[in-house]
C-alpha cells in the first residue's frame, strides 16, 4: 500500500500537479535561467535537493515547533540548505554556478518550497514528506528541461550545450548539435522567449489535460454501462 502510495505522490508531481505548468508557481527562475536545457537541469537538480532535505527537516521537527514561530523557523532551514547547496555548487561545478548566478541564492524565496514545508511537511511523517519533495522537484527539474530544451533548439539548434560543466567529462555525450550551420534565434534566449516558450507549454499541457480527462470520462461511462 504505501509503495503505491508513494507511486501516486511521484506521479502526482511530475504531470497533475506540476508546480510550473499546473499551478504556475516559482516562475522567477524558471524564465531566468531556462535559456538552455542545461542551465534548467542545473536549477531544478538544485531545488530538489533543498525541497527533499527542507522537507525532512520539518518533518522531523513538526512537533516542536509552534505555529507561532513556524514561517520564521522554515525559513531559517530552508535558507541553511540553499546556502549549503550554493557553496557545493560553487566547489564542484563553479562553471555553472557562475551562469546559474543569483538565482541560486534566490532558492529561498521559491514559493514552492515554502508551500510543500507548510501544507505537507509540517502534518506528515519524514519519509512521505521526503518522497513528496523528491516528486515536487523531479515536476519541477522536468518542466525547467523541457522549456530550456525547447528555448535552446529554436534559439542555437542546440540541445544539452556544455553538459559536462554540470555532469562532468563523460556526459560530453549529451551535447548535441540538431541544426548544424543553423545562425540561430537570439529572440528564443532572451527573456522576452521564455515567457512566450512557457505560454506554448502552458498551453500544450491543458490540451493534453483535456484529452486525459474525457478519455477518463468515456472509460467510466463506459464501465458504469457494462455494469448495469
Amino acid at each position: 500500500m504505501a509503495i503505491k502510495q508513494y507511486m501516486r505522490q511521484l506521479y502526482e508531481g511530475l504531470w497533475p500537479n506540476n508546480i510550473v505548468l499546473k499551478q504556475t508557481l516559482a516562475l522567477c527562475p524558471t524564465l531566468a535561467v531556462t535559456s538552455s536545457a542545461t542551465n534548467g537541469l542545473g536549477m531544478g537538480l538544485a531545488t530538489l535537493v533543498v525541497i527533499m532535505l527542507s522537507n525532512v527537516s520539518i518533518s522531523c521537527i513538526r512537533s516542536w515547533v509552534t505555529p507561532q514561530v513556524r514561517l520564521p523557523v522554515f525559513t531559517l532551514i530552508i535558507a541553511a540548505l540553499v546556502t549549503l547547496v550554493d557553496q557545493a555548487m560553487n566547489a564542484w561545478v563553479h562553471d555553472l554556478h557562475k551562469i546559474l548566478g543569483l538565482f541560486i541564492p534566490l532558492i529561498v524565496t521559491n514559493c514552492a518550497i515554502f508551500g510543500r514545508a507548510e501544507s505537507f511537511a509540517s502534518k506528515n511523517a519524514p519519509v512521505p514528506s521526503l518522497v513528496d519533495g523528491l516528486a515536487t522537484g523531479i515536476g519541477f527539474t522536468f518542466a525547467l528541461v523541457l522549456l530550456g530544451a525547447s528555448r535552446e533548439i529554436v534559439g542555437q539548434g542546440t540541445l544539452f550545450s556544455h553538459a559536462s560543466l554540470l555532469l562532468g567529462p563523460h556526459f560530453t555525450w549529451l551535447e548535441v548539435t540538431l541544426l548544424p550551420n543553423y545562425h540561430g534565434f537570439l529572440p528564443a534566449i532572451l527573456p522576452s522567449g521564455g515567457f512566450f516558450f512557457l505560454g506554448l507549454l502552458i498551453v500544450g499541457y491543458r490540451l493534453v489535460e483535456q484529452v486525459r480527462v474525457k478519455r477518463k470520462l468515456s472509460a467510466s461511462a463506459m464501465s458504469m454501462e457494462s455494469t448495469s
